[in-house]
């Protein structure tokens, strides 16, 4: 029975020291984290609930509001296929694990709080941020690997690349998780969250090298005879400025830059907007000029200096028909009517000029 004594002192001083262990390797940086005992706080600073918080937190049902968001994010359709619409998806996952594991600290609350004003955000086009939280119940932990996931958020190739966005953007969430796990004194939780994200990162560094565009030879590059932008792809709900341009659309248009300083047979291009049929023609009208004539500047500031003309042709040339007495998903369905146009016109006095390689006449003349 003594023997059994001692090996359970020892067992429960090894643990200790595993955990101790495993603390460290966090590096966490909050301090009251780190007390135990009677040195241990309830100060605000170590996390303890204000009437702030429970103003915002405290009367959420996470059952109801996880589903209503989910639903809501869902219903967005392409729109959430980006770093944001991906966040809040983690953001739902984070908040589903705690909850299937009893969290009662308030984490579940704010992490759907992230979530539904991440999906807001995205149904209005407003308020999109891609700075993180700083939420009461989490510390920070392994500056190291935040230092690395803002070196993939901030590179050059991180707009165009869905999948990066995707990985950095639930990475972020993870880590975020994981510091809750440390919070709450689950260092061994924290570490094998932290672990999933070490693991991961590898993960943004090949997406982002797969993002980057291929040198193009001068004979690769191909303007076809029309090129249709998707509105809902290419701007903010309800934006046709520039500050309102996504960041898929600004790549597309970067790539059609390129290709059209590789050609010279482009001799004027023209570009119509439109939107679908919901509001007013006047509106909708200005909504379509505007995004055409800044898709026109967005060219001539990269450089273009063929001859560009950009008209709003509203409601006009519908592509498809729809008659749902559900709004969203009338919405939805005529998202293929909201789209700017354009158009290359192509001299054929010009075309001599592409004689180094005779077989592809042809072809050219065909276009």
């Amino acid at each position: 029975m003594k023997y059994s004594l001692i090996a359970l002192a020892l067992a429960a001083t090894l643990a200790g020291c595993s955990s101790n262990a495993t603390r460290d390797r966090l590096q966490i940086q909050d301090p009251t984290v780190l007390q135990t005992g009677f040195s241990a706080t309830q100060s605000q600073a170590a996390g303890a609930v204000t009437p702030q918080w429970i103003d915002t937190y405290g009367g959420i049902k996470g059952g109801a509001l996880l589903d209503a968001v989910q639903g809501r994010l869902q219903a967005l359709g392409e729109r959430k296929n980006n770093y944001f619409g991906d966040k809040a998806q983690c953001w739902l996952n984070a908040a589903s694990a705690e909850r299937y594991s009893h969290d009662n600290w308030g984490f579940v609350q704010e992490a759907l709080v992230q979530a539904d004003r991440l999906t807001a955000a995205l149904e209005t086009g407003q308020g999109l941020s891609v700075d993180n939280p700083e939420l009461r119940t989490a510390s920070v932990i392994r500056p190291d690997l935040w230092k690395q996931i803002l070196q993939a958020k901030t590179s050059p190739l991180f707009p165009q690349c869905q999948e990066a966005q995707r990985l950095t953007a639930c990475s972020e969430v993870e880590m975020i998780h994981a510091g809750h796990e440390a919070w709450t004194r689950n260092f061994e939780k924290s570490q094998l969250l932290v672990d999933g994200v070490e693991k991961g990162l590898p993960g943004i560094s090949a997406a982002l090298a797969a993002c980057t565009p291929p040198p193009t030879a001068h004979d690769d590059a191909v303007i076809p005879p029309k090129m249709t932008l998707q509105a809902d792809a290419t701007f903010k709900f309800d934006r046709g400025d520039l500050g309102g341009m996504l960041p898929t659309g600004k790549a597309k248009l970067d790539q059609l830059i390129r290709d059209l300083k590789q050609v010279d047979d482009v001799t004027a291009i023209r570009i119509d907007g439109y939107t679908d049929r919901l509001g007013s023609d006047s509106y909708n009208r200005q909504l379509s000029s505007k995004r055409a004539e800044t898709v026109k500047r967005y060219l001539q500031n990269g450089g273009v200096t063929t001859p560009i003309s950009a008209r709003g042709r509203g409601k006009d040339n519908p592509v498809v028909e729809c008659h749902d007495a559900n709004r969203q998903a009338l919405i939805d369905c005529l998202a293929a009517n909201r789209r700017v146009e354009l158009e290359f016109v192509r001299s054929d006095a010009q075309k001599p000029v592409q004689k180094a390689k005779p077989q592809q006449e042809p072809n050219e003349r065909a276009q």
